[in-house]
């Protein structure tokens, strides 16, 4: 619901940053000039009886001293210990007052030095003129910024999709997929694997898929490596999430020593994933099992004989990547600014390295820039920072976190935030036919793709959707399928994961801004097959989508190859291709005498390559006709047309090895992306 009164058209014409604490204005009036600029964001959409209020520095020890007496007698907290704030408190009948981060002990020092502490939670009786409220709030010299506690929604498209067992097509994928996984369903998750498979679509495109299978062969996960999902609760107990589970080495008092896997932090209580009610036609409202699906695909357990995989779930051996559940939306709550901070922040506390996050603005956001949503999200945003920042991140695995955000599902040209923030990961997402999903945004603040899934408009319906974990006390089932950019999303937090443990594996050590680099370079391209139209969901005029779905679609294992320093070579099928190896054996590449081509029979055979490749005149040909992974070892002679030996003068041998990517797609001019 929006709130609107006269004030609101006041407040947005005075609204300026709030990232600089502007002049103080003494208390009286409703507030006006100084003191409305403090005012960050709007109400609409805005929870009712609340506010968020950032104190200035000089003022917090007047208002723990006060709250240190009410909690010595026993009594509610409602007064801040200032009698000019207090009077406004008494004004608008202030019945609770707290921080917005909790205090514990272990993290104090850190919050503090962010200036965390500062920020508190006021709530009073909901029929009061909010807007009024943090009027009268924001007239006080003592306090430095006023929030109204937006809600959030969470972004994914359509309906949930159980699984179905039985009488169905088998899929032309079960007999090639390439993958030592005994998960049974795995032979549905196109999204993993992609082989062109009918059953699933018509215009199903052999590897628009995040080539992963080649990547489990490296690594499977760690479970050092913990990602936070930002969303509804994650269900712990569900029999292929259970093992992969982070699970909190100290619970902490502040949240009654019941944090064990994480929080629900839209209610206050242990996380929860089954609160939800069904309407008269079979509608359910509340809990739909979000939280639990997007967790499946970050690290649903691999290799364990039941369900699905998971992108970064482990090889069988308990080697998973570990998810946190920090829940913002619980039952018909949703999430909210307190709400989300206060996740955002437990994460970093608690040592995770990437934020999984599904979730935007209720109702239209009235930002595009990212000046704008620093100055209206105050308190995401420095939590935001807060985890960003390695002085507060705990994660040991890498020098701060990483925020991967869904770019979501109104179609516009542009990424909805905090996704499109510069310091955030903005996901699209494409359908099994390699091309955007109808429902994706896409353009400025978008950084790369995934597979989304669509589950209209194709052969295969629902499973043409990305096939994940289920709650069965909602779906009857363990699995099922969704679409969304919030489905494209976790494969990114996936893939990065299998990168920060590959990472650990080789005892390699990436800053916080090269590894994002890197994953965002792991790509394979998809521009150049944006012709024409598409229709699925929508019409889609496929070169409005040029260039705007971000770096290009996503490759696990390009990422681990970046990691390992082997460089790849990205061939599209079909053609006979020369590749010019000057980058890697120097200017003089084509005068080199080649002394050898070391590639495997199977990789020849798993590539469809009709003959050996060769080296010609410095550069590599080689013909591909299937999608997939090879390597090849190239030797050549570094001055001289002979290795040097013992009876002869010659030059010395030099070996590179390479990683041959094929993929159907490929840029018109030849290059990728």
């Amino acid at each position: 619901m929006k709130y609107r009164n006269t004030f609101l058209t006041i407040i947005s014409v005075l609204l300026v940053s709030c990232t600089v604490e502007p002049a103080v204005e003494k208390a009286g009036g409703e507030g006006t000039g100084a003191g409305l600029q403090k005012i960050c964001n709007t109400s609409s959409y805005a929870e009712q009886g609340v506010l968020l209020a950032k104190f200035s520095e000089a003022a917090v020890p007047s208002i723990e001293a006060a709250v240190q007496r009410n909690i010595a007698t026993r009594s509610a907290v409602t007064r801040s210990g200032i009698a000019s704030v207090d009077e406004i408190f008494s004004e608008i009948g202030v019945t609770s007052f707290e921080r917005v981060f909790p205090e514990t002990e272990q993290y104090e020092k850190n919050t503090r030095a962010a200036g965390l502490h500062r920020w508190y939670y006021l709530t009073f009786a909901p029929d009061q003129d909010l807007e009024k409220a943090a009027a009268r709030l924001a007239s006080v010299a003592e306090v430095s910024k006023v929030q109204f506690n937006k809600e959030r929604t969470k972004a994914f498209s359509g309906e949930t999709y159980p699984l179905v067992s039985g009488n169905v097509p088998a899929p032309q994928t079960k007999a090639i997929v390439r993958a030592d996984f005994n998960d049974p369903e795995l032979k549905w998750q196109w999204h993993y694997i992609n082989n062109a498979d009918q059953a699933i679509s018509t215009t199903a495109h052999a590897g628009a898929d995040i080539n992963v299978a080649e990547a489990w062969k490296l690594t499977g996960g760690d479970p050092r490596v913990i990602v936070a999902v930002v969303d509804e609760g994650v269900k712990y107990t569900h029999p292929d999430l259970a093992a992969n589970m982070w699970t909190n080495p100290e619970p902490s008092e502040a949240y009654d020593y019941q944090d064990i896997h994480g929080w629900n932090f839209a209610a206050g209580k242990p996380v929860s994933w089954a609160e939800f009610t069904t309407d008269a036609s079979g509608k359910v409202s509340g809990d739909s099992g979000h939280g639990t699906h997007v967790a499946g695909t970050v690290a649903a357990v691999n290799n364990n004989g039941i369900g699905v995989a998971g992108v970064a779930g482990g090889t069988g051996k308990g080697d998973g990547v570990r998810i946190m559940s920090c829940q913002i939306f619980s039952g018909d709550v949703n999430a909210t600014d307190r709400a989300v901070g206060q996740a955002i922040k437990y994460a970093a506390d608690h040592g995770a390295s990437i934020l999984q996050c599904s979730y935007g603005y209720a109702g239209t956001p009235p930002f595009t820039s990212d000046r704008e949503y620093e100055e209206f999200s105050p308190v995401e945003m420095e939590a935001l920072r807060y985890f960003m920042d390695p002085e507060y991140n705990t994660s040991t695995v890498i020098d701060g976190g990483i925020a991967i955000y869904s770019a979501g599902n109104d179609s516009q040209p542009y990424s909805n935030y905090p996704g499109g923030y510069r310091e955030c990961i903005s996901v699209t997402s494409i359908g099994p036919d390699g091309l955007p999903a109808y429902y994706t945004c896409y353009g400025d603040g978008c950084n790369i793709a995934a597979p989304g899934g669509e589950t209209t408009g194709h052969a295969g319906k629902e499973k043409a959707g990305v096939l994940s974990t289920l709650v069965s006390e909602i779906s009857g089932t363990d699995y099922g399928y969704n679409q969304g950019t919030s489905m494209a999303c976790p494969h990114v937090s996936g893939v990065a994961a299998l990168g920060l443990s590959y990472m650990l594996q080789k005892d390699k050590k990436i800053s916080r801004e090269d590894f994002i680099s890197m994953l965002l370079t792991s790509v394979n391209e998809i521009d150049s097959r944006f012709e024409g139209t598409k229709t699925t969901g929508a019409t889609l005029n496929l070169e409005d989508y040029r260039g705007k779905m971000g770096s290009g679609l996503v490759d696990a294992y390009q990422l681990l190859m970046q990691i390992e320093g082997t460089p790849c070579l990205k061939v599209p099928t079909g053609n006979l291709e020369l590749i010019t190896l000057t980058q890697y054996f120097g200017g003089s590449a084509e005068d080199l005498t080649y002394t050898g081509l070391e590639i495997s029979d199977a990789d020849i055979e798993k590539l469809g390559m009709p003959a050996k490749p060769k080296m010609y005149n410095g550069q590599l040909m080689i013909k591909c006709t299937r999608p997939g992974v090879a390597h090849i070892k190239v030797s050549a002679v570094a001055g001289g047309k002979r290795p040097g030996s013992e009876s002869v003068m010659g030059g010395i041998e030099v070996t590179k090895e390479f990683a041959v990517i094929a993929r159907e797609s490929a840029a018109s001019n030849g290059g990728w992306l």
